[in-house]
C-alpha cells in the first residue's frame, strides 16, 4: 500500500482539524470530503485519520491527502461554523480557515 503524498503550498504537508465548540452540523464537510470528515452520533462533524478512525480528542489533527485538498478547502470556505482549520504542518501557520492570513 503506497503511502498517498499529502497536499501543501510548495510540498508542504497539511493537516485540518475541527474547532468543534463552533461545528453547526451542518455536514457540509462530510458531503465534501467523506474520507476527512465525519459526523459522530453527537451530531459534530470529526476529522478521521488515514486509517478511518473518527479522531475524538479536542484540536485532534488530520492529514490533508494532495488529490482532496480542494474538497478540504472548499468545505472550510462553505462551513457555515467557521470551524474548519487547515495548516502547515512544518510550522502550524493556518492557510485555509478563519484564522488564515
Amino acid at each position: 500500500m503506497g503511502v498517498q503524498q499529502e497536499a501543501g503550498v510548495g510540498g508542504e504537508a497539511l493537516e485540518v482539524w475541527i474547532d468543534q465548540d463552533l461545528c453547526t452540523g451542518d455536514g457540509i464537510c462530510v458531503q465534501y470530503a467523506p474520507e476527512v470528515f465525519e459526523l459522530d452520533i453527537d451530531g459534530l462533524a470529526y476529522v478521521k485519520s488515514a486509517d478511518d478512525e473518527l479522531l475524538q480528542a479536542k484540536g485532534a489533527t488530520a492529514p490533508v491527502p494532495l488529490p482532496l485538498l480542494t474538497d478540504v478547502v472548499d468545505s472550510s470556505r462553505e462551513c457555515p461554523g467557521d470551524c474548519i482549520h487547515v495548516r502547515r504542518v512544518s510550522d502550524s501557520v493556518e492557510v485555509y480557515g478563519p484564522d488564515a492570513e
